[in-house]
């Protein structure tokens, strides 16, 4: 089950970082964020059950999860904002830069 776990966590890193990296999308982005978060929250789990501290792996993620709901929230507010004023959700749109 360990292993399992970690093979878990690895892929949804290696997913987030790749669509964080490729993507010229926002939402895209902030999804790949959430992929990140996701693969974090589920590393605290396995290594709070491993060390028996449960109790505080379990504290963490739920301190995780309410910074993570924080941080989305704001970046969905920037991103109807960039959108309204831009018309678009391209990074390249938005600084300018079309190719």
């Amino acid at each position: 089950m360990l292993v399992t776990c970690f093979t878990v966590v690895i892929l949804l890193y290696i997913i987030g970082l790749y669509f964080l990296v490729t993507t010229r999308n926002l939402i895209r982005i902030l999804i790949a964020l959430e992929v990140l978060t996701k693969g974090v929250t589920l590393i605290l789990i396995v290594v709070g059950k491993m060390t028996g501290q449960i109790a505080t792996a379990q504290s963490m993620v739920i301190t995780l999860i309410i910074i993570e709901v924080v941080v989305l929230a704001v970046a969905a507010g920037i991103i109807i904002s960039l959108v309204r004023h831009t018309g678009s959700l391209d990074i390249r749109k938005i600084l300018n830069r079309e190719e």
